[in-house]
């Protein structure tokens, strides 16, 4: 597992607390591998989830510190999404 995804491990399970995540995400950080986020909290995997979200590694780091705006990332074409938006947007709410 790179360090990056270590670090981003530790800090989305920080943000999301005890409860987890109610429903499944994925993010797969370009060129260091995925995290998938559900009810268990945040972990490095590869499994199907209801929604995919991409990026690189500076737009996700920017994102789990509070310096870019979820759903400004989506707008603005630094990250990606590929399933379920309800389910994208519930994930931003959290990490916001």
């Amino acid at each position: 597992m790179s360090d990056v995804i270590a670090a981003a491990v530790t800090a989305l399970n920080e943000k999301l607390g005890a409860d987890g995540f109610d429903g499944a995400a994925k993010f797969v950080i370009e060129g260091e591998g995925s995290i998938v986020v559900d009810a268990d909290g945040a972990r490095a995997a590869d499994d199907e989830t209801d929604v995919t979200l991409s990026a690189d590694a500076e737009t996700f780091q920017a994102i789990l510190s509070g310096d870019l705006d979820p759903t400004a990332a989506f707008m603005s074409g630094r990250l990606s999404v590929d399933g379920d938006m309800g389910m994208a947007m519930k994930l931003g709410s959290v990490l916001a």
